[in-house]
């Protein structure tokens, strides 16, 4: 790995951290305000999809994390469950703040308009999810097929908490929790170009 490369890697990630550290703190408050959301809102809707949009992306970087030796895609996935799982940590304390349940007996995405989209497979419940099937695969995987596996895996993964994220932005009311969702965007639509460039390497490409 070239020593810019690293430092972006480490550099976004610290500042993500950083960040979520202070929404954190801040959500209670935010705005100088003491409105809590509605059940059935974007806030509440974002804050619990995006949790377990996360977790998957946590699991499928600790999987890969075991199945090669690759320093450069071993950080790359050490960061991103890192960053996501502190987010996912922050999402379910805003509910937690705001005595909102964290399950909803609507259809995920909801929140979006997309409750009755149609899933891509058996565990992919949201835009990017990798189904049942393609997590066990990657399971199985070593080296360089894990590596280009789980990049082209997480590509689509954070295609679609973009397109969650985007959604937040337009739709929720909560100034922090847009700021953390628009903070998303950027870093994320950032390793989807990282990933493009670790593909290549590999002489592979995105699956779409």
């Amino acid at each position: 790995m070239t020593p810019k490369r690293a430092g972006w890697i480490a550099g976004a990630a610290t500042a993500a951290l950083v960040a979520a550290g202070g929404i954190t703190y801040a959500v209670a408050g935010d705005d100088g305000g003491s409105r809590v959301p509605a059940a059935d809102s974007a806030d509440a809707g974002f804050a619990r999809d995006m949790s377990v949009h996360h977790q998957q992306a946590v699991e499928m970087s600790y999987v890969v994390r075991d199945r090669t030796d690759d320093e450069e895609v071993r950080r790359l996935a050490y960061d991103i469950a890192q960053t996501q799982a502190n987010q996912r940590g922050m999402m379910i304390g805003w509910l937690d703040l705001w005595a909102l349940p964290k399950v909803s007996s609507d259809p995920p995405m909801t929140w979006m308009g997309m409750g009755d989209a149609p899933l891509a497979g058996e565990g992919s419940l949201m835009p990017g999810m990798a189904t049942d099937a393609e997590m066990k695969k990657l399971g199985t995987l070593d080296g360089k097929e894990a590596e280009v596996y789980y990049l082209q895996l997480m590509t689509e993964h954070h295609k679609g908490g973009v397109h969650m994220a985007k959604g937040c932005v337009e739709r929720c009311t909560v100034g922090v929790e847009k700021r953390l969702a628009r903070g998303m965007v950027e870093s994320q639509e950032s390793e989807i170009r990282l990933m493009a460039d670790l593909l290549a390497e590999r002489g592979a490409k995105p699956r779409s």
